[in-house]
């Protein structure tokens, strides 16, 4: 259970990091060059599953890829013939690699020449009553790959709570499609599923606060893990724990703000 002073702690660094100068350096950066949903979700989908590693590094692969796609993911993903996937060739971030860039092409075009949204593919697994969005992690991911020739490898880049994976760029994606305040970090398109259900997007810097804060006592760092963080964070705020990721992950990039453990 956080104290009163752990809450009043991360509030400050809430208000602090949920703000405009946060985009800039951060993957989020991405989708906010875009205006149109579906822009957002096909950018913002694939730059938060290559999320992992220098953020730079992330940024520089992200712009690599928009050119890529002509400069308007929506519109290639949904036009383009299957030639020109061959310009992917060497498009490559870490152990992601063409196999994989060419399963996420044809997963997205096959998906969004049925679908006006990406938020269905999350939702429709998402009983209105669960606590979280396990479930639609679960189901997402069973969708992603339920084409006929889904690569096996690529299944390392879509994570799911049904292996225990703590799902941290899934979370991450969701946070930014689900979530709304007034300072404009998040984007808040989607309305089925409710901040209340999203999960902490579990990352090393997010863990490292947490436990100095004495928000984890699980000595893993896995699914579970991720459900009793987010609980601890529920009991600051029940209708938008994640909102304490900003916090949470401003503090260890930081690390000299950190309390003494």
């Amino acid at each position: 259970m956080p104290t009163r002073k752990t809450k009043a702690y991360l509030d400050n660094y809430v208000l602090r990091f949920n703000a405009p100068d946060f985009i800039p350096a951060d993957p989020i950066s991405i989708p906010h060059l875009f205006t149109r949903l579906q822009d957002q979700e096909i950018i913002g989908f694939w730059v938060s599953m290559l999320a992992w590693g220098q953020r730079k590094t992330i940024l520089n692969n992200a712009h690599r890829l928009i050119d890529l796609l002509d400069g308007a993911p929506y519109q290639f993903i949904t036009q383009h013939e299957e030639q020109d996937r061959a310009r992917f060739a060497d498009f490559k971030h870490r152990t992601f690699q063409y196999t994989d860039t060419l399963y996420f092409l044809e997963f997205l075009q096959w998906y969004y020449r049925q679908h006006d949204s990406l938020e269905d593919a999350f939702a429709r697994f998402l009983p209105a009553d669960a606590p979280t969005v396990e479930p639609a992690l679960v189901g997402f991911h069973d969708l992603f790959f339920s084409l006929p020739d889904a690569p096996q490898r690529t299944r390392k880049h879509v994570a799911t709570p049904a292996r225990n994976s703590s799902c941290k760029r899934l979370n991450m994606f969701l946070r930014w499609m689900v979530r709304q305040d007034e300072q404009g970090v998040d984007f808040g398109h989607w309305q089925r599923i409710r901040p209340a259900q999203l999960l902490i997007p579990l990352d090393v810097h997010v863990e490292r606060v947490a436990r100095r804060l004495g928000l984890i006592q699980r000595t893993q760092c896995d699914w579970k893990t991720v459900l009793e963080l987010t609980e601890n964070l529920r009991q600051m705020d029940p209708q938008d724990p994640v909102k304490y990721d900003f916090a949470l992950f401003g503090l260890g990039v930081l690390e000299k703000d950190l309390p003494p453990g």
